[in-house]
């Protein structure tokens, strides 16, 4: 313990100069988004503190790069991954401030799920499946996504050292190219359109377009299942804190988990880790339906994008290394 404990202060023989990969990852996002905000500022409703915002970030990123370039070891290098990934709470719903100027696309992701199955299957899911145990179950696997980002980042910063500036860099790129896309596409997800639209609609099989209705309203179905549980009321209280109605399309929950058991997979000797995890991200999948957060089209884009986004950032790490 003692000696882990000196190791992680341990001055690094070639520390980084410059940037970190995953710092990178987040400058290029930022960049973009300026971009977008430069060509529609007057359309954004809080273009300012989007743009402070941004400027907050920068200064605490540079901030952080000095303390290590001053005192370079593992431990001021794992808080400048650890500040990017909780940074993501900021950018999340930021991208509801870029994507509420657009039409929204929920009704064409509704008719889809109607032509595939027949049904709109988040319905039928959670009333199917309404004991108690399923829905804290289900409440559980959704209340397990940044616990399983936690678990991974810590384990390749401890016991994979070599490789973790590589997977923060995957996660973190992963994370911005969900951002991108979700800025792209429009979709809140069923429980902000069943609810604009009405369950009776929904249930009817109709789905009207209802334009820019979630530019000004970010009203929500309640989450179904046992409401007395314990992670029903996590999950609900993470809803309120931080939920927009953005994000819907492809999946982060779904994608970010995948992504995390391929880092793992990739690495190898991660068997029993794999074996422990692998529960919780079932469930995770499950739950992204069944609270109505997601279509099941957003799960399968979830695990398409996941793949891709593996590949390419995996093997393109290499080109701007730590």
């Amino acid at each position: 313990m003692v000696m882990n404990i000196i190791i992680l202060f341990q001055k690094e023989k070639n520390p980084k100069k410059g940037l970190l990969a995953a710092e990178y990852a987040m400058l290029y996002y930022l960049v973009a988004t300026l971009i977008l905000m430069f060509f529609t500022y007057t359309k954004l409703h809080n273009p300012e503190s989007m743009l402070f915002g941004r400027v907050r970030i920068l200064a605490m990123t540079f901030a952080l790069w000095a303390v290590y370039r001053m005192l370079p070891c593992r431990f001021t290098r794992f808080c400048r991954i650890a500040a990017q990934l909780a940074l993501l709470s900021w950018w999340y719903p930021d991208t509801y401030e870029f994507n509420r100027m657009f039409p929204n696309l929920d009704h064409l992701f509704a008719r889809c799920e109607q032509w595939l199955f027949g049904c709109q299957p988040s319905l039928l899911f959670a009333d199917f499946f309404s004991h108690p145990v399923f829905s804290e179950l289900m409440d559980l696997g959704y209340a397990c996504y940044y616990p399983l980002i936690a678990v991974v980042i810590v384990y390749f910063f401890f016991w994979r050292y070599n490789e973790f500036g590589r997977a923060s860099y995957v996660i973190l790129a992963s994370f911005f190219t969900y951002y991108i896309l979700y800025i792209a596409i429009p979709v809140a997800g069923p429980q902000y359109y069943y609810h604009a639209v009405g369950i009776e609609e929904i249930a009817r099989g109709v789905f009207p377009d209802v334009h820019d209705w979630f530019a000004t309203h970010q009203e929500a179905m309640k989450s179904p299942g046992y409401t007395d549980g314990f992670f029903y009321q996590m999950v609900t209280d993470a809803h309120n804190a931080g939920e927009r109605p953005t994000a819907a399309f492809p999946s982060s929950h779904v994608g970010v988990s995948t992504i995390l058991l391929l880092l793992l997979w990739r690495v190898g000797n991660t068997r029993r880790l794999l074996l422990w995890l692998t529960p919780f991200y079932a469930l995770l999948c499950l739950s992204t339906v069944y609270i109505y957060a997601h279509y099941v089209i957003d799960v399968f884009g979830g695990w398409i994008s996941a793949v891709l986004f593996f590949l390419v950032f995996y093997y393109l790490y290499p080109y701007i290394k730590d």
